[in-house]
């Protein structure tokens, strides 16, 4: 059986389901305990690095098992290290360990399914598959951020990390019905040398290092998507105002970026579509700075930043499809490794705006975010340009 390309998308929930919560429920309980801004930042860029970290285990889901049983058993991981988190959110230490442990679990699944889906789909549904990926991590993220907070204060903590794990196993039908090769039996029977030879050769492809230096700049993070989740008291946001806006935002505003890049990639080419995205948005946070602080600005700013991390993540996904071709032994882990790549300059400014918080308010947290995320546009547009440039030709010689 064959699934249409946009419900394979779905598969890759759990990532933002699991994120939903480590980066918006997280933060809103944290602050109402009082807990600083600073160490808030703290647990969440762990969460996030833990996502960045699950490069170094791509190789094993392209060798020994087929990426199917891979997936199975990181969605798996995914939901009780949530259901973890929920029951023992009263205890810091053991919930921060708990959202390494399930990020890490999450991105690699996400590695599992780009390697395998990336490998069957027909030629030129790339960025249908990009974008509907991006989808379903947006619109997981956006469903626990209305949800999340309110059954964790409604139910008793058993009870609430078991309804709000289950969803984080709905992949799994998708798994069951969808065709999948066995793992490459020449890279199973490699030496070591030979394995880690072959991958540094696929790693050294222009289009990859190319595509991970763009990634590893802050040119299109967009991190304040996570960093506004604790401070809607900042622009005299409710609590509840702020999970609904921040789900109705990541899933409304998530599906408009994310639909839009398809079409987008049809006339452009997509790695200066995602610098040109990031330098939109940074443009936009700048703006924030001198707009009023009101609830509907609150609003207006996390639906914006959603566009805008929806779009660039939707592109990502695309160009990290487009550079894997056919036949690909290391589908996965190239897949993963760009991936996780993108997740890098999330991780370290997710620090940089909570620490610029905390010097300067709101002030200076968008004038660090934005000015960082324009001048990295700047530098890789330049990139762009010398790299698209023909190699000069000898003149001949008399």
């Amino acid at each position: 059986m064959r699934l249409p390309v946009w419900l394979l998308g779905f598969a890759n929930a759990p990532v933002g389901w699991i994120g939903g919560l480590a980066l918006l429920t997280v933060p809103q309980l944290l602050a109402a305990r009082h807990v600083p801004e600073p160490v808030i930042a703290v647990v969440t860029t762990a969460a996030l690095a833990a996502g960045f970290a699950a490069f170094l285990f791509g190789p094993f889901v392209d060798i020994w098992l087929p990426r199917r049983t891979w997936a199975t058993i990181f969605t798996v991981l995914t939901a009780l290290a949530a259901g973890v988190a929920i029951l023992w959110s009263s205890n810091l230490v053991a919930l921060a360990a708990a959202l390494v442990f399930g990020l890490l679990a999450a991105q690699l699944n996400y590695t599992a399914i780009g390697g395998w889906f990336g490998e069957m789909i027909d030629e030129g549904a790339d960025a249908t598959l990009g974008a509907w990926l991006n989808v379903a991590n947006i619109g997981g993220f956006g469903v626990f951020a209305m949800v999340g907070i309110g059954v964790m204060r409604a139910l008793p903590g058993p009870l609430a990390a078991i309804v709000l794990a289950l969803p984080c196993l709905l992949p799994l039908l998708i798994y069951a019905v969808t065709p999948c090769p066995p793992p490459s039996s020449r890279l199973a029977h490699e030496s070591f040398r030979q394995f880690f030879a072959d991958l540094g050769a696929l790693l050294r492809r222009p289009i990859v290092l190319q595509s991970l230096l763009i990634f590893l700049m802050p040119s299109a993070s967009f991190a304040l998507t996570n960093t506004l989740g604790g401070l809607g008291r900042d622009y005299g946001a409710s609590e509840s105002f702020v999970s609904v806006i921040g789900g109705a935002a990541a899933i409304l505003a998530g599906v408009v970026g994310s639909l839009i890049v398809p079409p987008l990639a049809k006339r452009l080419p997509t790695r200066p579509l995602y610098i040109g995205i990031g330098a939109l948005g940074a443009l936009f946070t700048l703006s924030l700075i001198v707009l009023p602080k009101t609830p509907a600005l609150y609003a207006a700013a996390m639906i914006g930043q959603n566009v805008a991390q929806s779009a660039a993540l939707a592109t990502v996904a695309v160009i990290a499809l487009q550079s894997l071709g056919k036949d690909n032994p290391f589908a996965a882990t190239q897949f993963g490794l760009l991936i996780c790549a993108s997740v890098v300059p999330i991780t370290y400014m997710q620090m940089v705006d909570g620490h610029a918080y905390g010097a300067g308010k709101l002030t200076l947290m968008y004038l660090a975010d934005g000015g960082l995320g324009l001048t990295a546009c700047a530098l890789m547009a330049v990139l762009l340009w010398r790299w698209a440039k023909p190699p000069a030709t000898p003149s001949a010689s008399g």
